[in-house]
């Protein structure tokens, strides 16, 4: 079975009424024979395949790399029982026999074959979903394959019903999987992104690129953020928020276009002064200096040029037609020319060119930094960025939290009154709505992360040291003045 992504590109000469009902980039099975059924009314395993492919947009899934994860499974699944002369629709007990040796090839199987627990269980989820669909929707299946075991767990203080598929595997717990960078090692990476060394002057041996305050700015805006790697990519520079006229202590507001954040979810995050202010000042400068005498074009695959008019900070005319940057895809962004002739997007090459590998940048940083500062510091992705990001922003509103309770307990004297703030979950929901997570289940492995035991400890101690250092001076105060004997 073989698979391609869709191109209605040409559609006119292929002899159709109408042009196909399939979504740009919808991947399509097919079989070697290039049929689609066997006769009237018996449409092959692809022909269903690609039915519950085309309606995911529909249910839930608008993303392109869900449909291509999905059709991929699909295909091997397919696969994988035609090799044995199993129909993808048989009875419940023969696509369970299959199934266990399906286990068997991709767990224990021949290295080529085998994966690791993580994929396994992804592909777990997406073929229970397809068989729930053939079920309930296009009824060519009497029963599902898969077994399930109800449960209930607590979510926002309500008890939840939940369904786990047996075929899944236990996996360890998930927050040992989460890769940060602690605070020194961020201000690290900056410094060596700008040219800098760790002591913050710059490093001799090493040629400053022309693109450094991009990069130092690009990493420090993510850092305050917790940008994903699309949305600070395709970032254009309306979107940047203006600076306030003065330095504030509270972030600054930073509304995200629904169309380049993860499926396509509206989202407001922030971003920190001094992170702003870099940011506008590398947007005054460095970037104008590299936008400067040079004229962007687009290439023709990615489509034709949208020339930016009357540009303003909810949208511009584009092509003479007006439309809100919220609605832009990154494609399209791409695509954009302001009236000047240049990119929008804040991250430009020295060329002029809106530049998109910041993972090259950010692991070539990583290696050098190991070569001359720190022999323990990781190669950096721009995911890390964001993981990083969470647990300092999570950490700095779990320590106002617990100031307010150290303070409340030095003020009633009363430790019961620690239950109570306990209970509440504020620093998850202000951190799960930054992320642009869908559950709050997903912010919890960070909290897991954190070692909120040294931190409520730290900040109860520093109260403490404060109230007994009043208590000092209250006494020296009362006994000023007075004479031994």
């Amino acid at each position: 079975m073989q698979m391609i992504s869709f191109s209605s590109a040409g559609w006119e000469s292929w002899d159709l009424a109408r042009q196909p009902m399939i979504r740009e980039r919808m991947p399509v099975l097919f079989d070697d024979d290039l049929l689609f059924e066997d006769g009237p009314g018996a449409p092959r395993p692809a022909a269903v395949g690609n039915w519950y492919l085309r309606e995911l947009p529909v249910n839930g899934s608008p993303a392109v790399r869900t449909w291509q994860n999905s059709a991929g499974c699909l295909r091997d699944w397919f696969t994988f029982l035609k090799g044995r002369g199993v129909h993808p629709f048989g009875s419940r007990q023969e696509l369970r026999s299959a199934l266990s040796m399906y286990a068997e090839y991709r767990l224990a199987g021949s290295l080529k074959e085998r994966w690791d627990h993580t994929t396994w269980n992804l592909h777990v989820g997406i073929l229970s979903a397809f068989y729930n669909w053939a079920k309930d929707e296009a009824a060519v299946v009497d029963a599902v394959p898969f077994t399930y075991r109800m449960g209930c767990r607590m979510a926002q203080g309500s008890v939840v019903k939940t369904k786990r598929n047996l075929a899944t595997l236990r996996r360890p717990r998930p927050h040992t999987t989460i890769k940060h960078l602690e605070k020194d090692f961020s201000e690290l990476f900056v410094r060596a992104l700008a040219g800098l060394g760790p002591d913050g002057e710059p490093d001799l041996r090493y040629r400053r690129p022309r693109e450094a305050a991009r990069n130092s700015a690009m990493a420090d805006y993510v850092l305050s953020s917790g940008l994903r790697s699309k949305e600070f990519t395709h970032l254009t520079t309306y979107e940047v928020p203006p600076l306030p006229p003065r330095p504030t202590q509270l972030p600054v507001q930073f509304p995200l276009a629904y169309a380049i954040t993860k499926g396509e979810k509206d989202r407001v995050t922030w971003v920190h002064y001094a992170q702003l202010a870099a940011m506008h000042q590398y947007i005054d400068l460095d970037r104008a200096a590299s936008a400067e005498g040079f004229t962007w074009r687009p290439p023709w695959r990615l489509g034709e040029p949208l020339l930016v008019e009357e540009p303003d900070w909810e949208g511009a005319r584009l092509n003479g037609i007006r439309k809100s940057w919220r609605s832009l895809r990154p494609q399209e962004r791409l695509c954009l020319v302001t009236p000047d002739g240049q990119s929008p997007l804040v991250g430009l090459q020295s060329t002029g060119q809106p530049f998109v590998d910041w993972a090259t940048v950010f692991r070539r940083t990583s290696a050098r930094i190991r070569d001359r500062y720190e022999p323990r510091f990781p190669t950096t992705a721009p995911h890390r960025l964001r993981h990083s990001m969470a647990m300092r922003t999570l950490e700095e509103l779990v320590k106002g939290r617990y100031r307010r309770i150290a303070q409340l307990v030095d003020d009633t004297d009363e430790d019961a009154a620690l239950a109570l703030w306990l209970r509440k979950h504020e620093p998850m929901m202000i951190l799960r709505d930054l992320l642009g997570h869908w559950s709050v289940t997903s912010t919890e492995l960070y909290i897991a992360r954190l070692d909120v035991s040294r931190i409520y400890k730290e900040l109860y101690e520093s109260t403490l040291t404060r109230r007994n250092r009043a208590a000092e001076a209250e006494a020296a105060a009362e006994f000023t003045g007075e004479v031994d004997g």
